[in-house]
């Protein structure tokens, strides 16, 4: 049975291992990381310019969370709003290579490193992205692994 909201989107089979997904830009402003760090990274070098100064930072830098959290909302823009996802399975391998700091302005890639069926459930396939997110010198700023559930056109058994 067809799916009625995601009929029109890419599919699992839709998908190749090797695929680069170019990330648009976002540039930090010291109002983001303030509002992100009041809420959920209160730690001084998020919060206060004088404490960041002094910190190993040197600087107002945004916390490593909101760098995923714009990183994902990136990949949702240029992937995930057009493809039959039903949603994340986790991540591993997350690293902050760089710190984000105030006027850095963030974006890169993301690869489809896997594709695999569901052994369980063979109308959902799981594909494995690889993040490289970097800064406007092209310093690498965050790495991760990020496995999403999408959907299959075509029920059939895993191999």
């Amino acid at each position: 049975m067809t799916n009625p909201v995601t009929q029109d989107r890419r599919h699992f089979e839709d998908l190749a291992v090797g695929e680069v997904i170019a990330l648009d830009r976002t540039t930090v402003s010291k109002e983001m990381i303030i509002t992100f760090a009041r809420e959920f990274d209160p730690f001084p070098f998020h919060l206060d310019e004088a404490a960041a100064k002094a910190s190993l930072l040197g600087g107002l830098a945004s916390s490593g969370w909101q760098t995923g959290a714009l990183s994902l909302r990136m990949l949702v823009d240029a992937f995930l709003s057009k493809v039959a996802s039903a949603g994340g399975l986790g991540f591993k391998d997350l690293k902050w290579k760089a710190p984000v700091m105030v006027g850095d302005t963030i974006g890169g890639t993301v690869t489809i490193a896997e594709l695999r069926r569901s052994s369980g459930h063979p109308q959902w396939g799981i594909v494995t992205l690889d993040f490289d997110i970097r800064n406007q010198k092209d310093r690498p700023v965050m790495t991760m692994r990020l496995a999403n559930l999408v959907e299959c056109r075509t029920v059939e058994a895993s191999a």
